[in-house]
């Protein structure tokens, strides 16, 4: 192409770093003679010549055209333009590289046409650091999404964080910015340097599609590969995310789940935690761990709940292959991981999404749809495409690079609803002037329709905390299309009712009863997590009313309720071991209880509820639909006890499950069973053995417990047993 004169007001941009279009001037070019023209930009540089790629010879030394590092060089008519270098002279050195500016484009015309539609599957093939070979030549090409701003630079150790050095190309159809710069390797730290929409310079920015990122409070991304794609979802790997597989999660913060040093001052490596994490979780019995959020994120104190880095895993553990060594440590274990992701808002942290690039790109322009105040965050704009499509595009690279199981989506409720935590006029109703985000719905949909087109059998979970509608059902029939929801109203009623002394708990019987009134609407999982053990909540245990032994036994009951529930689980690292102390992000969970026996039977009772809901069909096969239930008592407010029945897929399998919440003995109980062809039940597990620190008024796992032709609870069979104090029981038929 013909190079524009270089005038004083293309000098003035290149020196300013105001040029918007460095590769109209920069780089070869024909004068309008038909010569070869080549000019370069290196602020500090002595001199420069254009040499060949092949021996090195010069070509043409370069003459000096403002004294802030501007040179020119005219080229003979023979000049290979896509095959020179540059030897450039500083004051104490001479180094010899490839220019920028010589190098086309390597986004193709189909992938500048779907990221500027919003409809790239995986926008983090293109966008990003990547390393590359451009005609034969290593390095790495940087692009951006930034369509608002005047210019955009690449910065880093290699260019002194000088802005003016690298600015990037600008793909006009969609909005895109994209350098490759020659050299680069992995390991490289970098940001992006931005003039924004009006002009001004805004504070550098990490990369929203950085793989990798350093450990805060440094703010650079790194230079990384992203991980090759993970095989897909084998057979045994998708049945173990069906509804009626058995799932029980163990839900771990990496940064306290144990510690280093001699008083865990240190963070465990990722290798670390997958040398204990891994055994521990299989001898425990667990079928998946669900990390919270591992996305790079700026401030301890979040949690992972506040990323920055939506592609990059924490570097607080060790790097991205360290983080994925760890998933295929759990893979080859046969443990499922999850992780907790964050598609419903983002730190206002400077170099983060916010203000991107002088406008509010990522976010919502108006703060009563951009702004949460309960978490000082900023709010994605899902009635843009291109935003849908980082985030989707997110959920993929998770699912298919580091091949997880599944994600856990947060915070849904606070997407789904205009008003979600808005008084009065706070908030802007949508086009049909409801509280319902029409955007966040569509892009909900589109997510897990995405995930289920490309990477079918991973699930899809989302902790959505209100009433609405078939969050579980497919987006075809209306739904939004997860596998699975958190059933916060049972674990709000069931701790609530839990934490009343037993005197009391006749009035209070609905609390354990209502859940199963909607139990089978959803696909539901039951959780306790670590928002129910923190700000001044304290922990399970500390809920549990009563002296000592009644706390661990009111704690021993509830889970033995929680594993007979219909549902998937959930437990939060420390509540199988009963923590003591409300959780802490800065220091381990307290492993030394493990020393006191009470503590000790509380884990063993876990490791074998866990073992003992794999191994029964009727514990999980049917956990969502209404057939794997059956009332026997849920009138006896009088005693606190309610009993039910599981089942399973087949017709004779079942267990009975009652559950004792008082501290007094039932002597002679009567249950009433329907007329199956069983004449005995067997204890398969109580919750009142001795071996967890019950009193051990149990019945025996050899003992059999004879059917009678006694009428009871509108069952013409029944059998009686004993319930022990503050016990849960589970009878299989012999």
């Amino acid at each position: 192409m013909t190079t524009p004169q270089l005038d004083d007001r293309h000098i003035q941009a290149l020196v300013s770093g105001r040029h918007s279009d460095p590769f109209a001037v920069l780089g070869p070019h024909h004068d309008s003679r038909g010569e070869w023209i080549v000019r370069a930009f290196y602020p500090d540089a002595q001199a420069i010549e254009v040499i060949a790629a092949d021996n090195g010879a010069t070509i043409a030394a370069m003459t000096s055209i403002h004294a802030d590092g501007v040179f020119e060089a005219t080229a003979p008519s023979t000049f290979d333009a896509a095959g020179y270098r540059l030897r450039v002279e500083w004051r104490d050195s001479t180094l010899e590289f490839d220019d920028p500016y010589r190098f086309a484009t390597s986004l193709s015309d189909l992938d500048i046409w779907l990221l500027a539609e919003g409809s790239h599957h995986r926008p983090y093939e293109q966008l990003g650091a990547h390393v590359m070979a451009c005609h034969g030549v290593a390095g790495t090409r940087f692009a951006v999404w930034a369509p608002n701003a005047e210019r955009v630079s690449v910065v880093g150790d290699f260019n002194l964080w000088d802005g003016r050095r690298h600015p990037m190309r600008y793909h006009i159809g969609c909005g895109v910015w994209e350098l490759f710069i020659p050299g680069i390797k992995p390991g490289e730290r970098y940001q992006y340097e931005l003039l924004g929409a009006h002009g001004e310079l805004l504070p550098m920015k990490a990369d929203p599609y950085g793989f990798a990122a350093t450990l805060r409070p440094s703010r650079a991304s790194i230079v990384a590969e992203p991980p090759t794609a993970a095989p897909a979802l084998g057979k045994t790997r998708q049945q173990a995310n069906q509804r009626n597989a058995p799932i029980s999660i163990y839900e771990v913060h990496l940064g306290s789940w144990r510690r280093a040093g001699d008083h865990g001052e240190h963070y465990l490596r990722y290798a670390d935690i997958a040398d204990a994490l891994v055994s521990y979780v299989q001898h425990m019995g667990f079928t998946h761990v669900e990390f919270l959020p591992v996305s790079e994120y700026p401030f301890d104190g979040s949690w992972g709940y506040q990323p920055v880095g939506l592609y990059a895993p924490t570097s607080r553990f060790g790097s991205p292959e360290d983080f994925r060594a760890l998933v295929q440590r759990c893979h080859d274990a046969g443990i499922g991981v999850i992780l907790d992701w964050v598609p419903g808002h983002f730190p206002s942290d400077d170099h983060g999404l916010g203000w991107f690039d002088g406008t509010h790109l990522y976010e919502h322009a108006d703060p009563r749809q951009g702004f949460h105040r309960d978490w000082n965050t900023l709010i994605f704009n899902y009635g843009r495409a291109e935003v849908c499509n980082y985030l989707v595009g997110n959920a993929l690279f998770w699912l298919e690079r580091y091949g997880v199981d599944g994600l856990r989506v947060d915070a849904v409720a606070s997407m789904l609803y205009l008003d979600y935590s808005r008084e009065g006029s706070d908030w802007v109703p949508n086009e049909h002037g409801g509280r319902e985000n029409l955007e966040a719905v569509a892009f909900l949909r589109q997510l897990n329709e995405r995930v289920g087109i490309e990477r079918p059998g991973a699930m899809m979970i989302a902790e959505e905390s209100t009433a609405w509608p078939q969050v579980t059902q497919p987006p075809g029939q209306g739904g939004l299309g997860f596998h699975y929801k958190w059933n916060l109203g049972w674990m709000n009623d069931s701790l609530e009712y839990i934490k009343h002394d037993p005197a009391h708990r006749r009035y209070h019987h609905d609390g354990l009863t209502f859940s199963l009134v909607y139990a089978f609407d959803e696909n539901f999982l039951l959780p306790l997590s670590h928002d129910e053990v923190v700000h001044g909540k304290g922990s399970i245990l500390a809920r549990m009313p009563g002296d000592d032994w009644q706390r661990f036994a009111n704690l021993r009951a509830y889970y033995g309720f929680m594993y007979t529930h219909p549902g998937k689980k959930l437990l939060f690292m420390g509540n199988e071991f009963a923590q003591i102390d409300e959780w802490s992000h800065e220091r381990s969970i307290d492993w030394h209880l493990l020393d006191q026996p009470e503590h000790a039977g509380i884990q063993a009772l876990v490791r074998d509820l866990n073992h003992c809901y794999r191994q029964t069909p009727a514990l999980h096969e049917c956990d969502n639909e209404r057939a794997g239930f059956q009332w026997i008592d849920y009138n006896d407010a009088e005693q606190s006890v309610i009993a039910f029945i599981r089942r399973g897929a087949s017709a004779s399998s079942h267990v009975l499950c009652i559950s004792n919440f008082t501290p007094v003995v039932r002597e002679n109980y009567r249950i009433g069973i329907p007329a199956d062809d069983v004449s005995h039940y067997r204890e398969l597990l109580n919750t009142d053995a001795q071996a967890y620190g019950g009193s051990g008024k149990v019945i025996g796992p050899q003992a059999d417990i004879t059917v009678e032709s006694v009428h009871a609870h509108g069952f013409e069979q029944s059998l009686t047993l004993t319930l022990g104090p503050l016990a849960t029981v589970i009878l299989q038929p012999v």
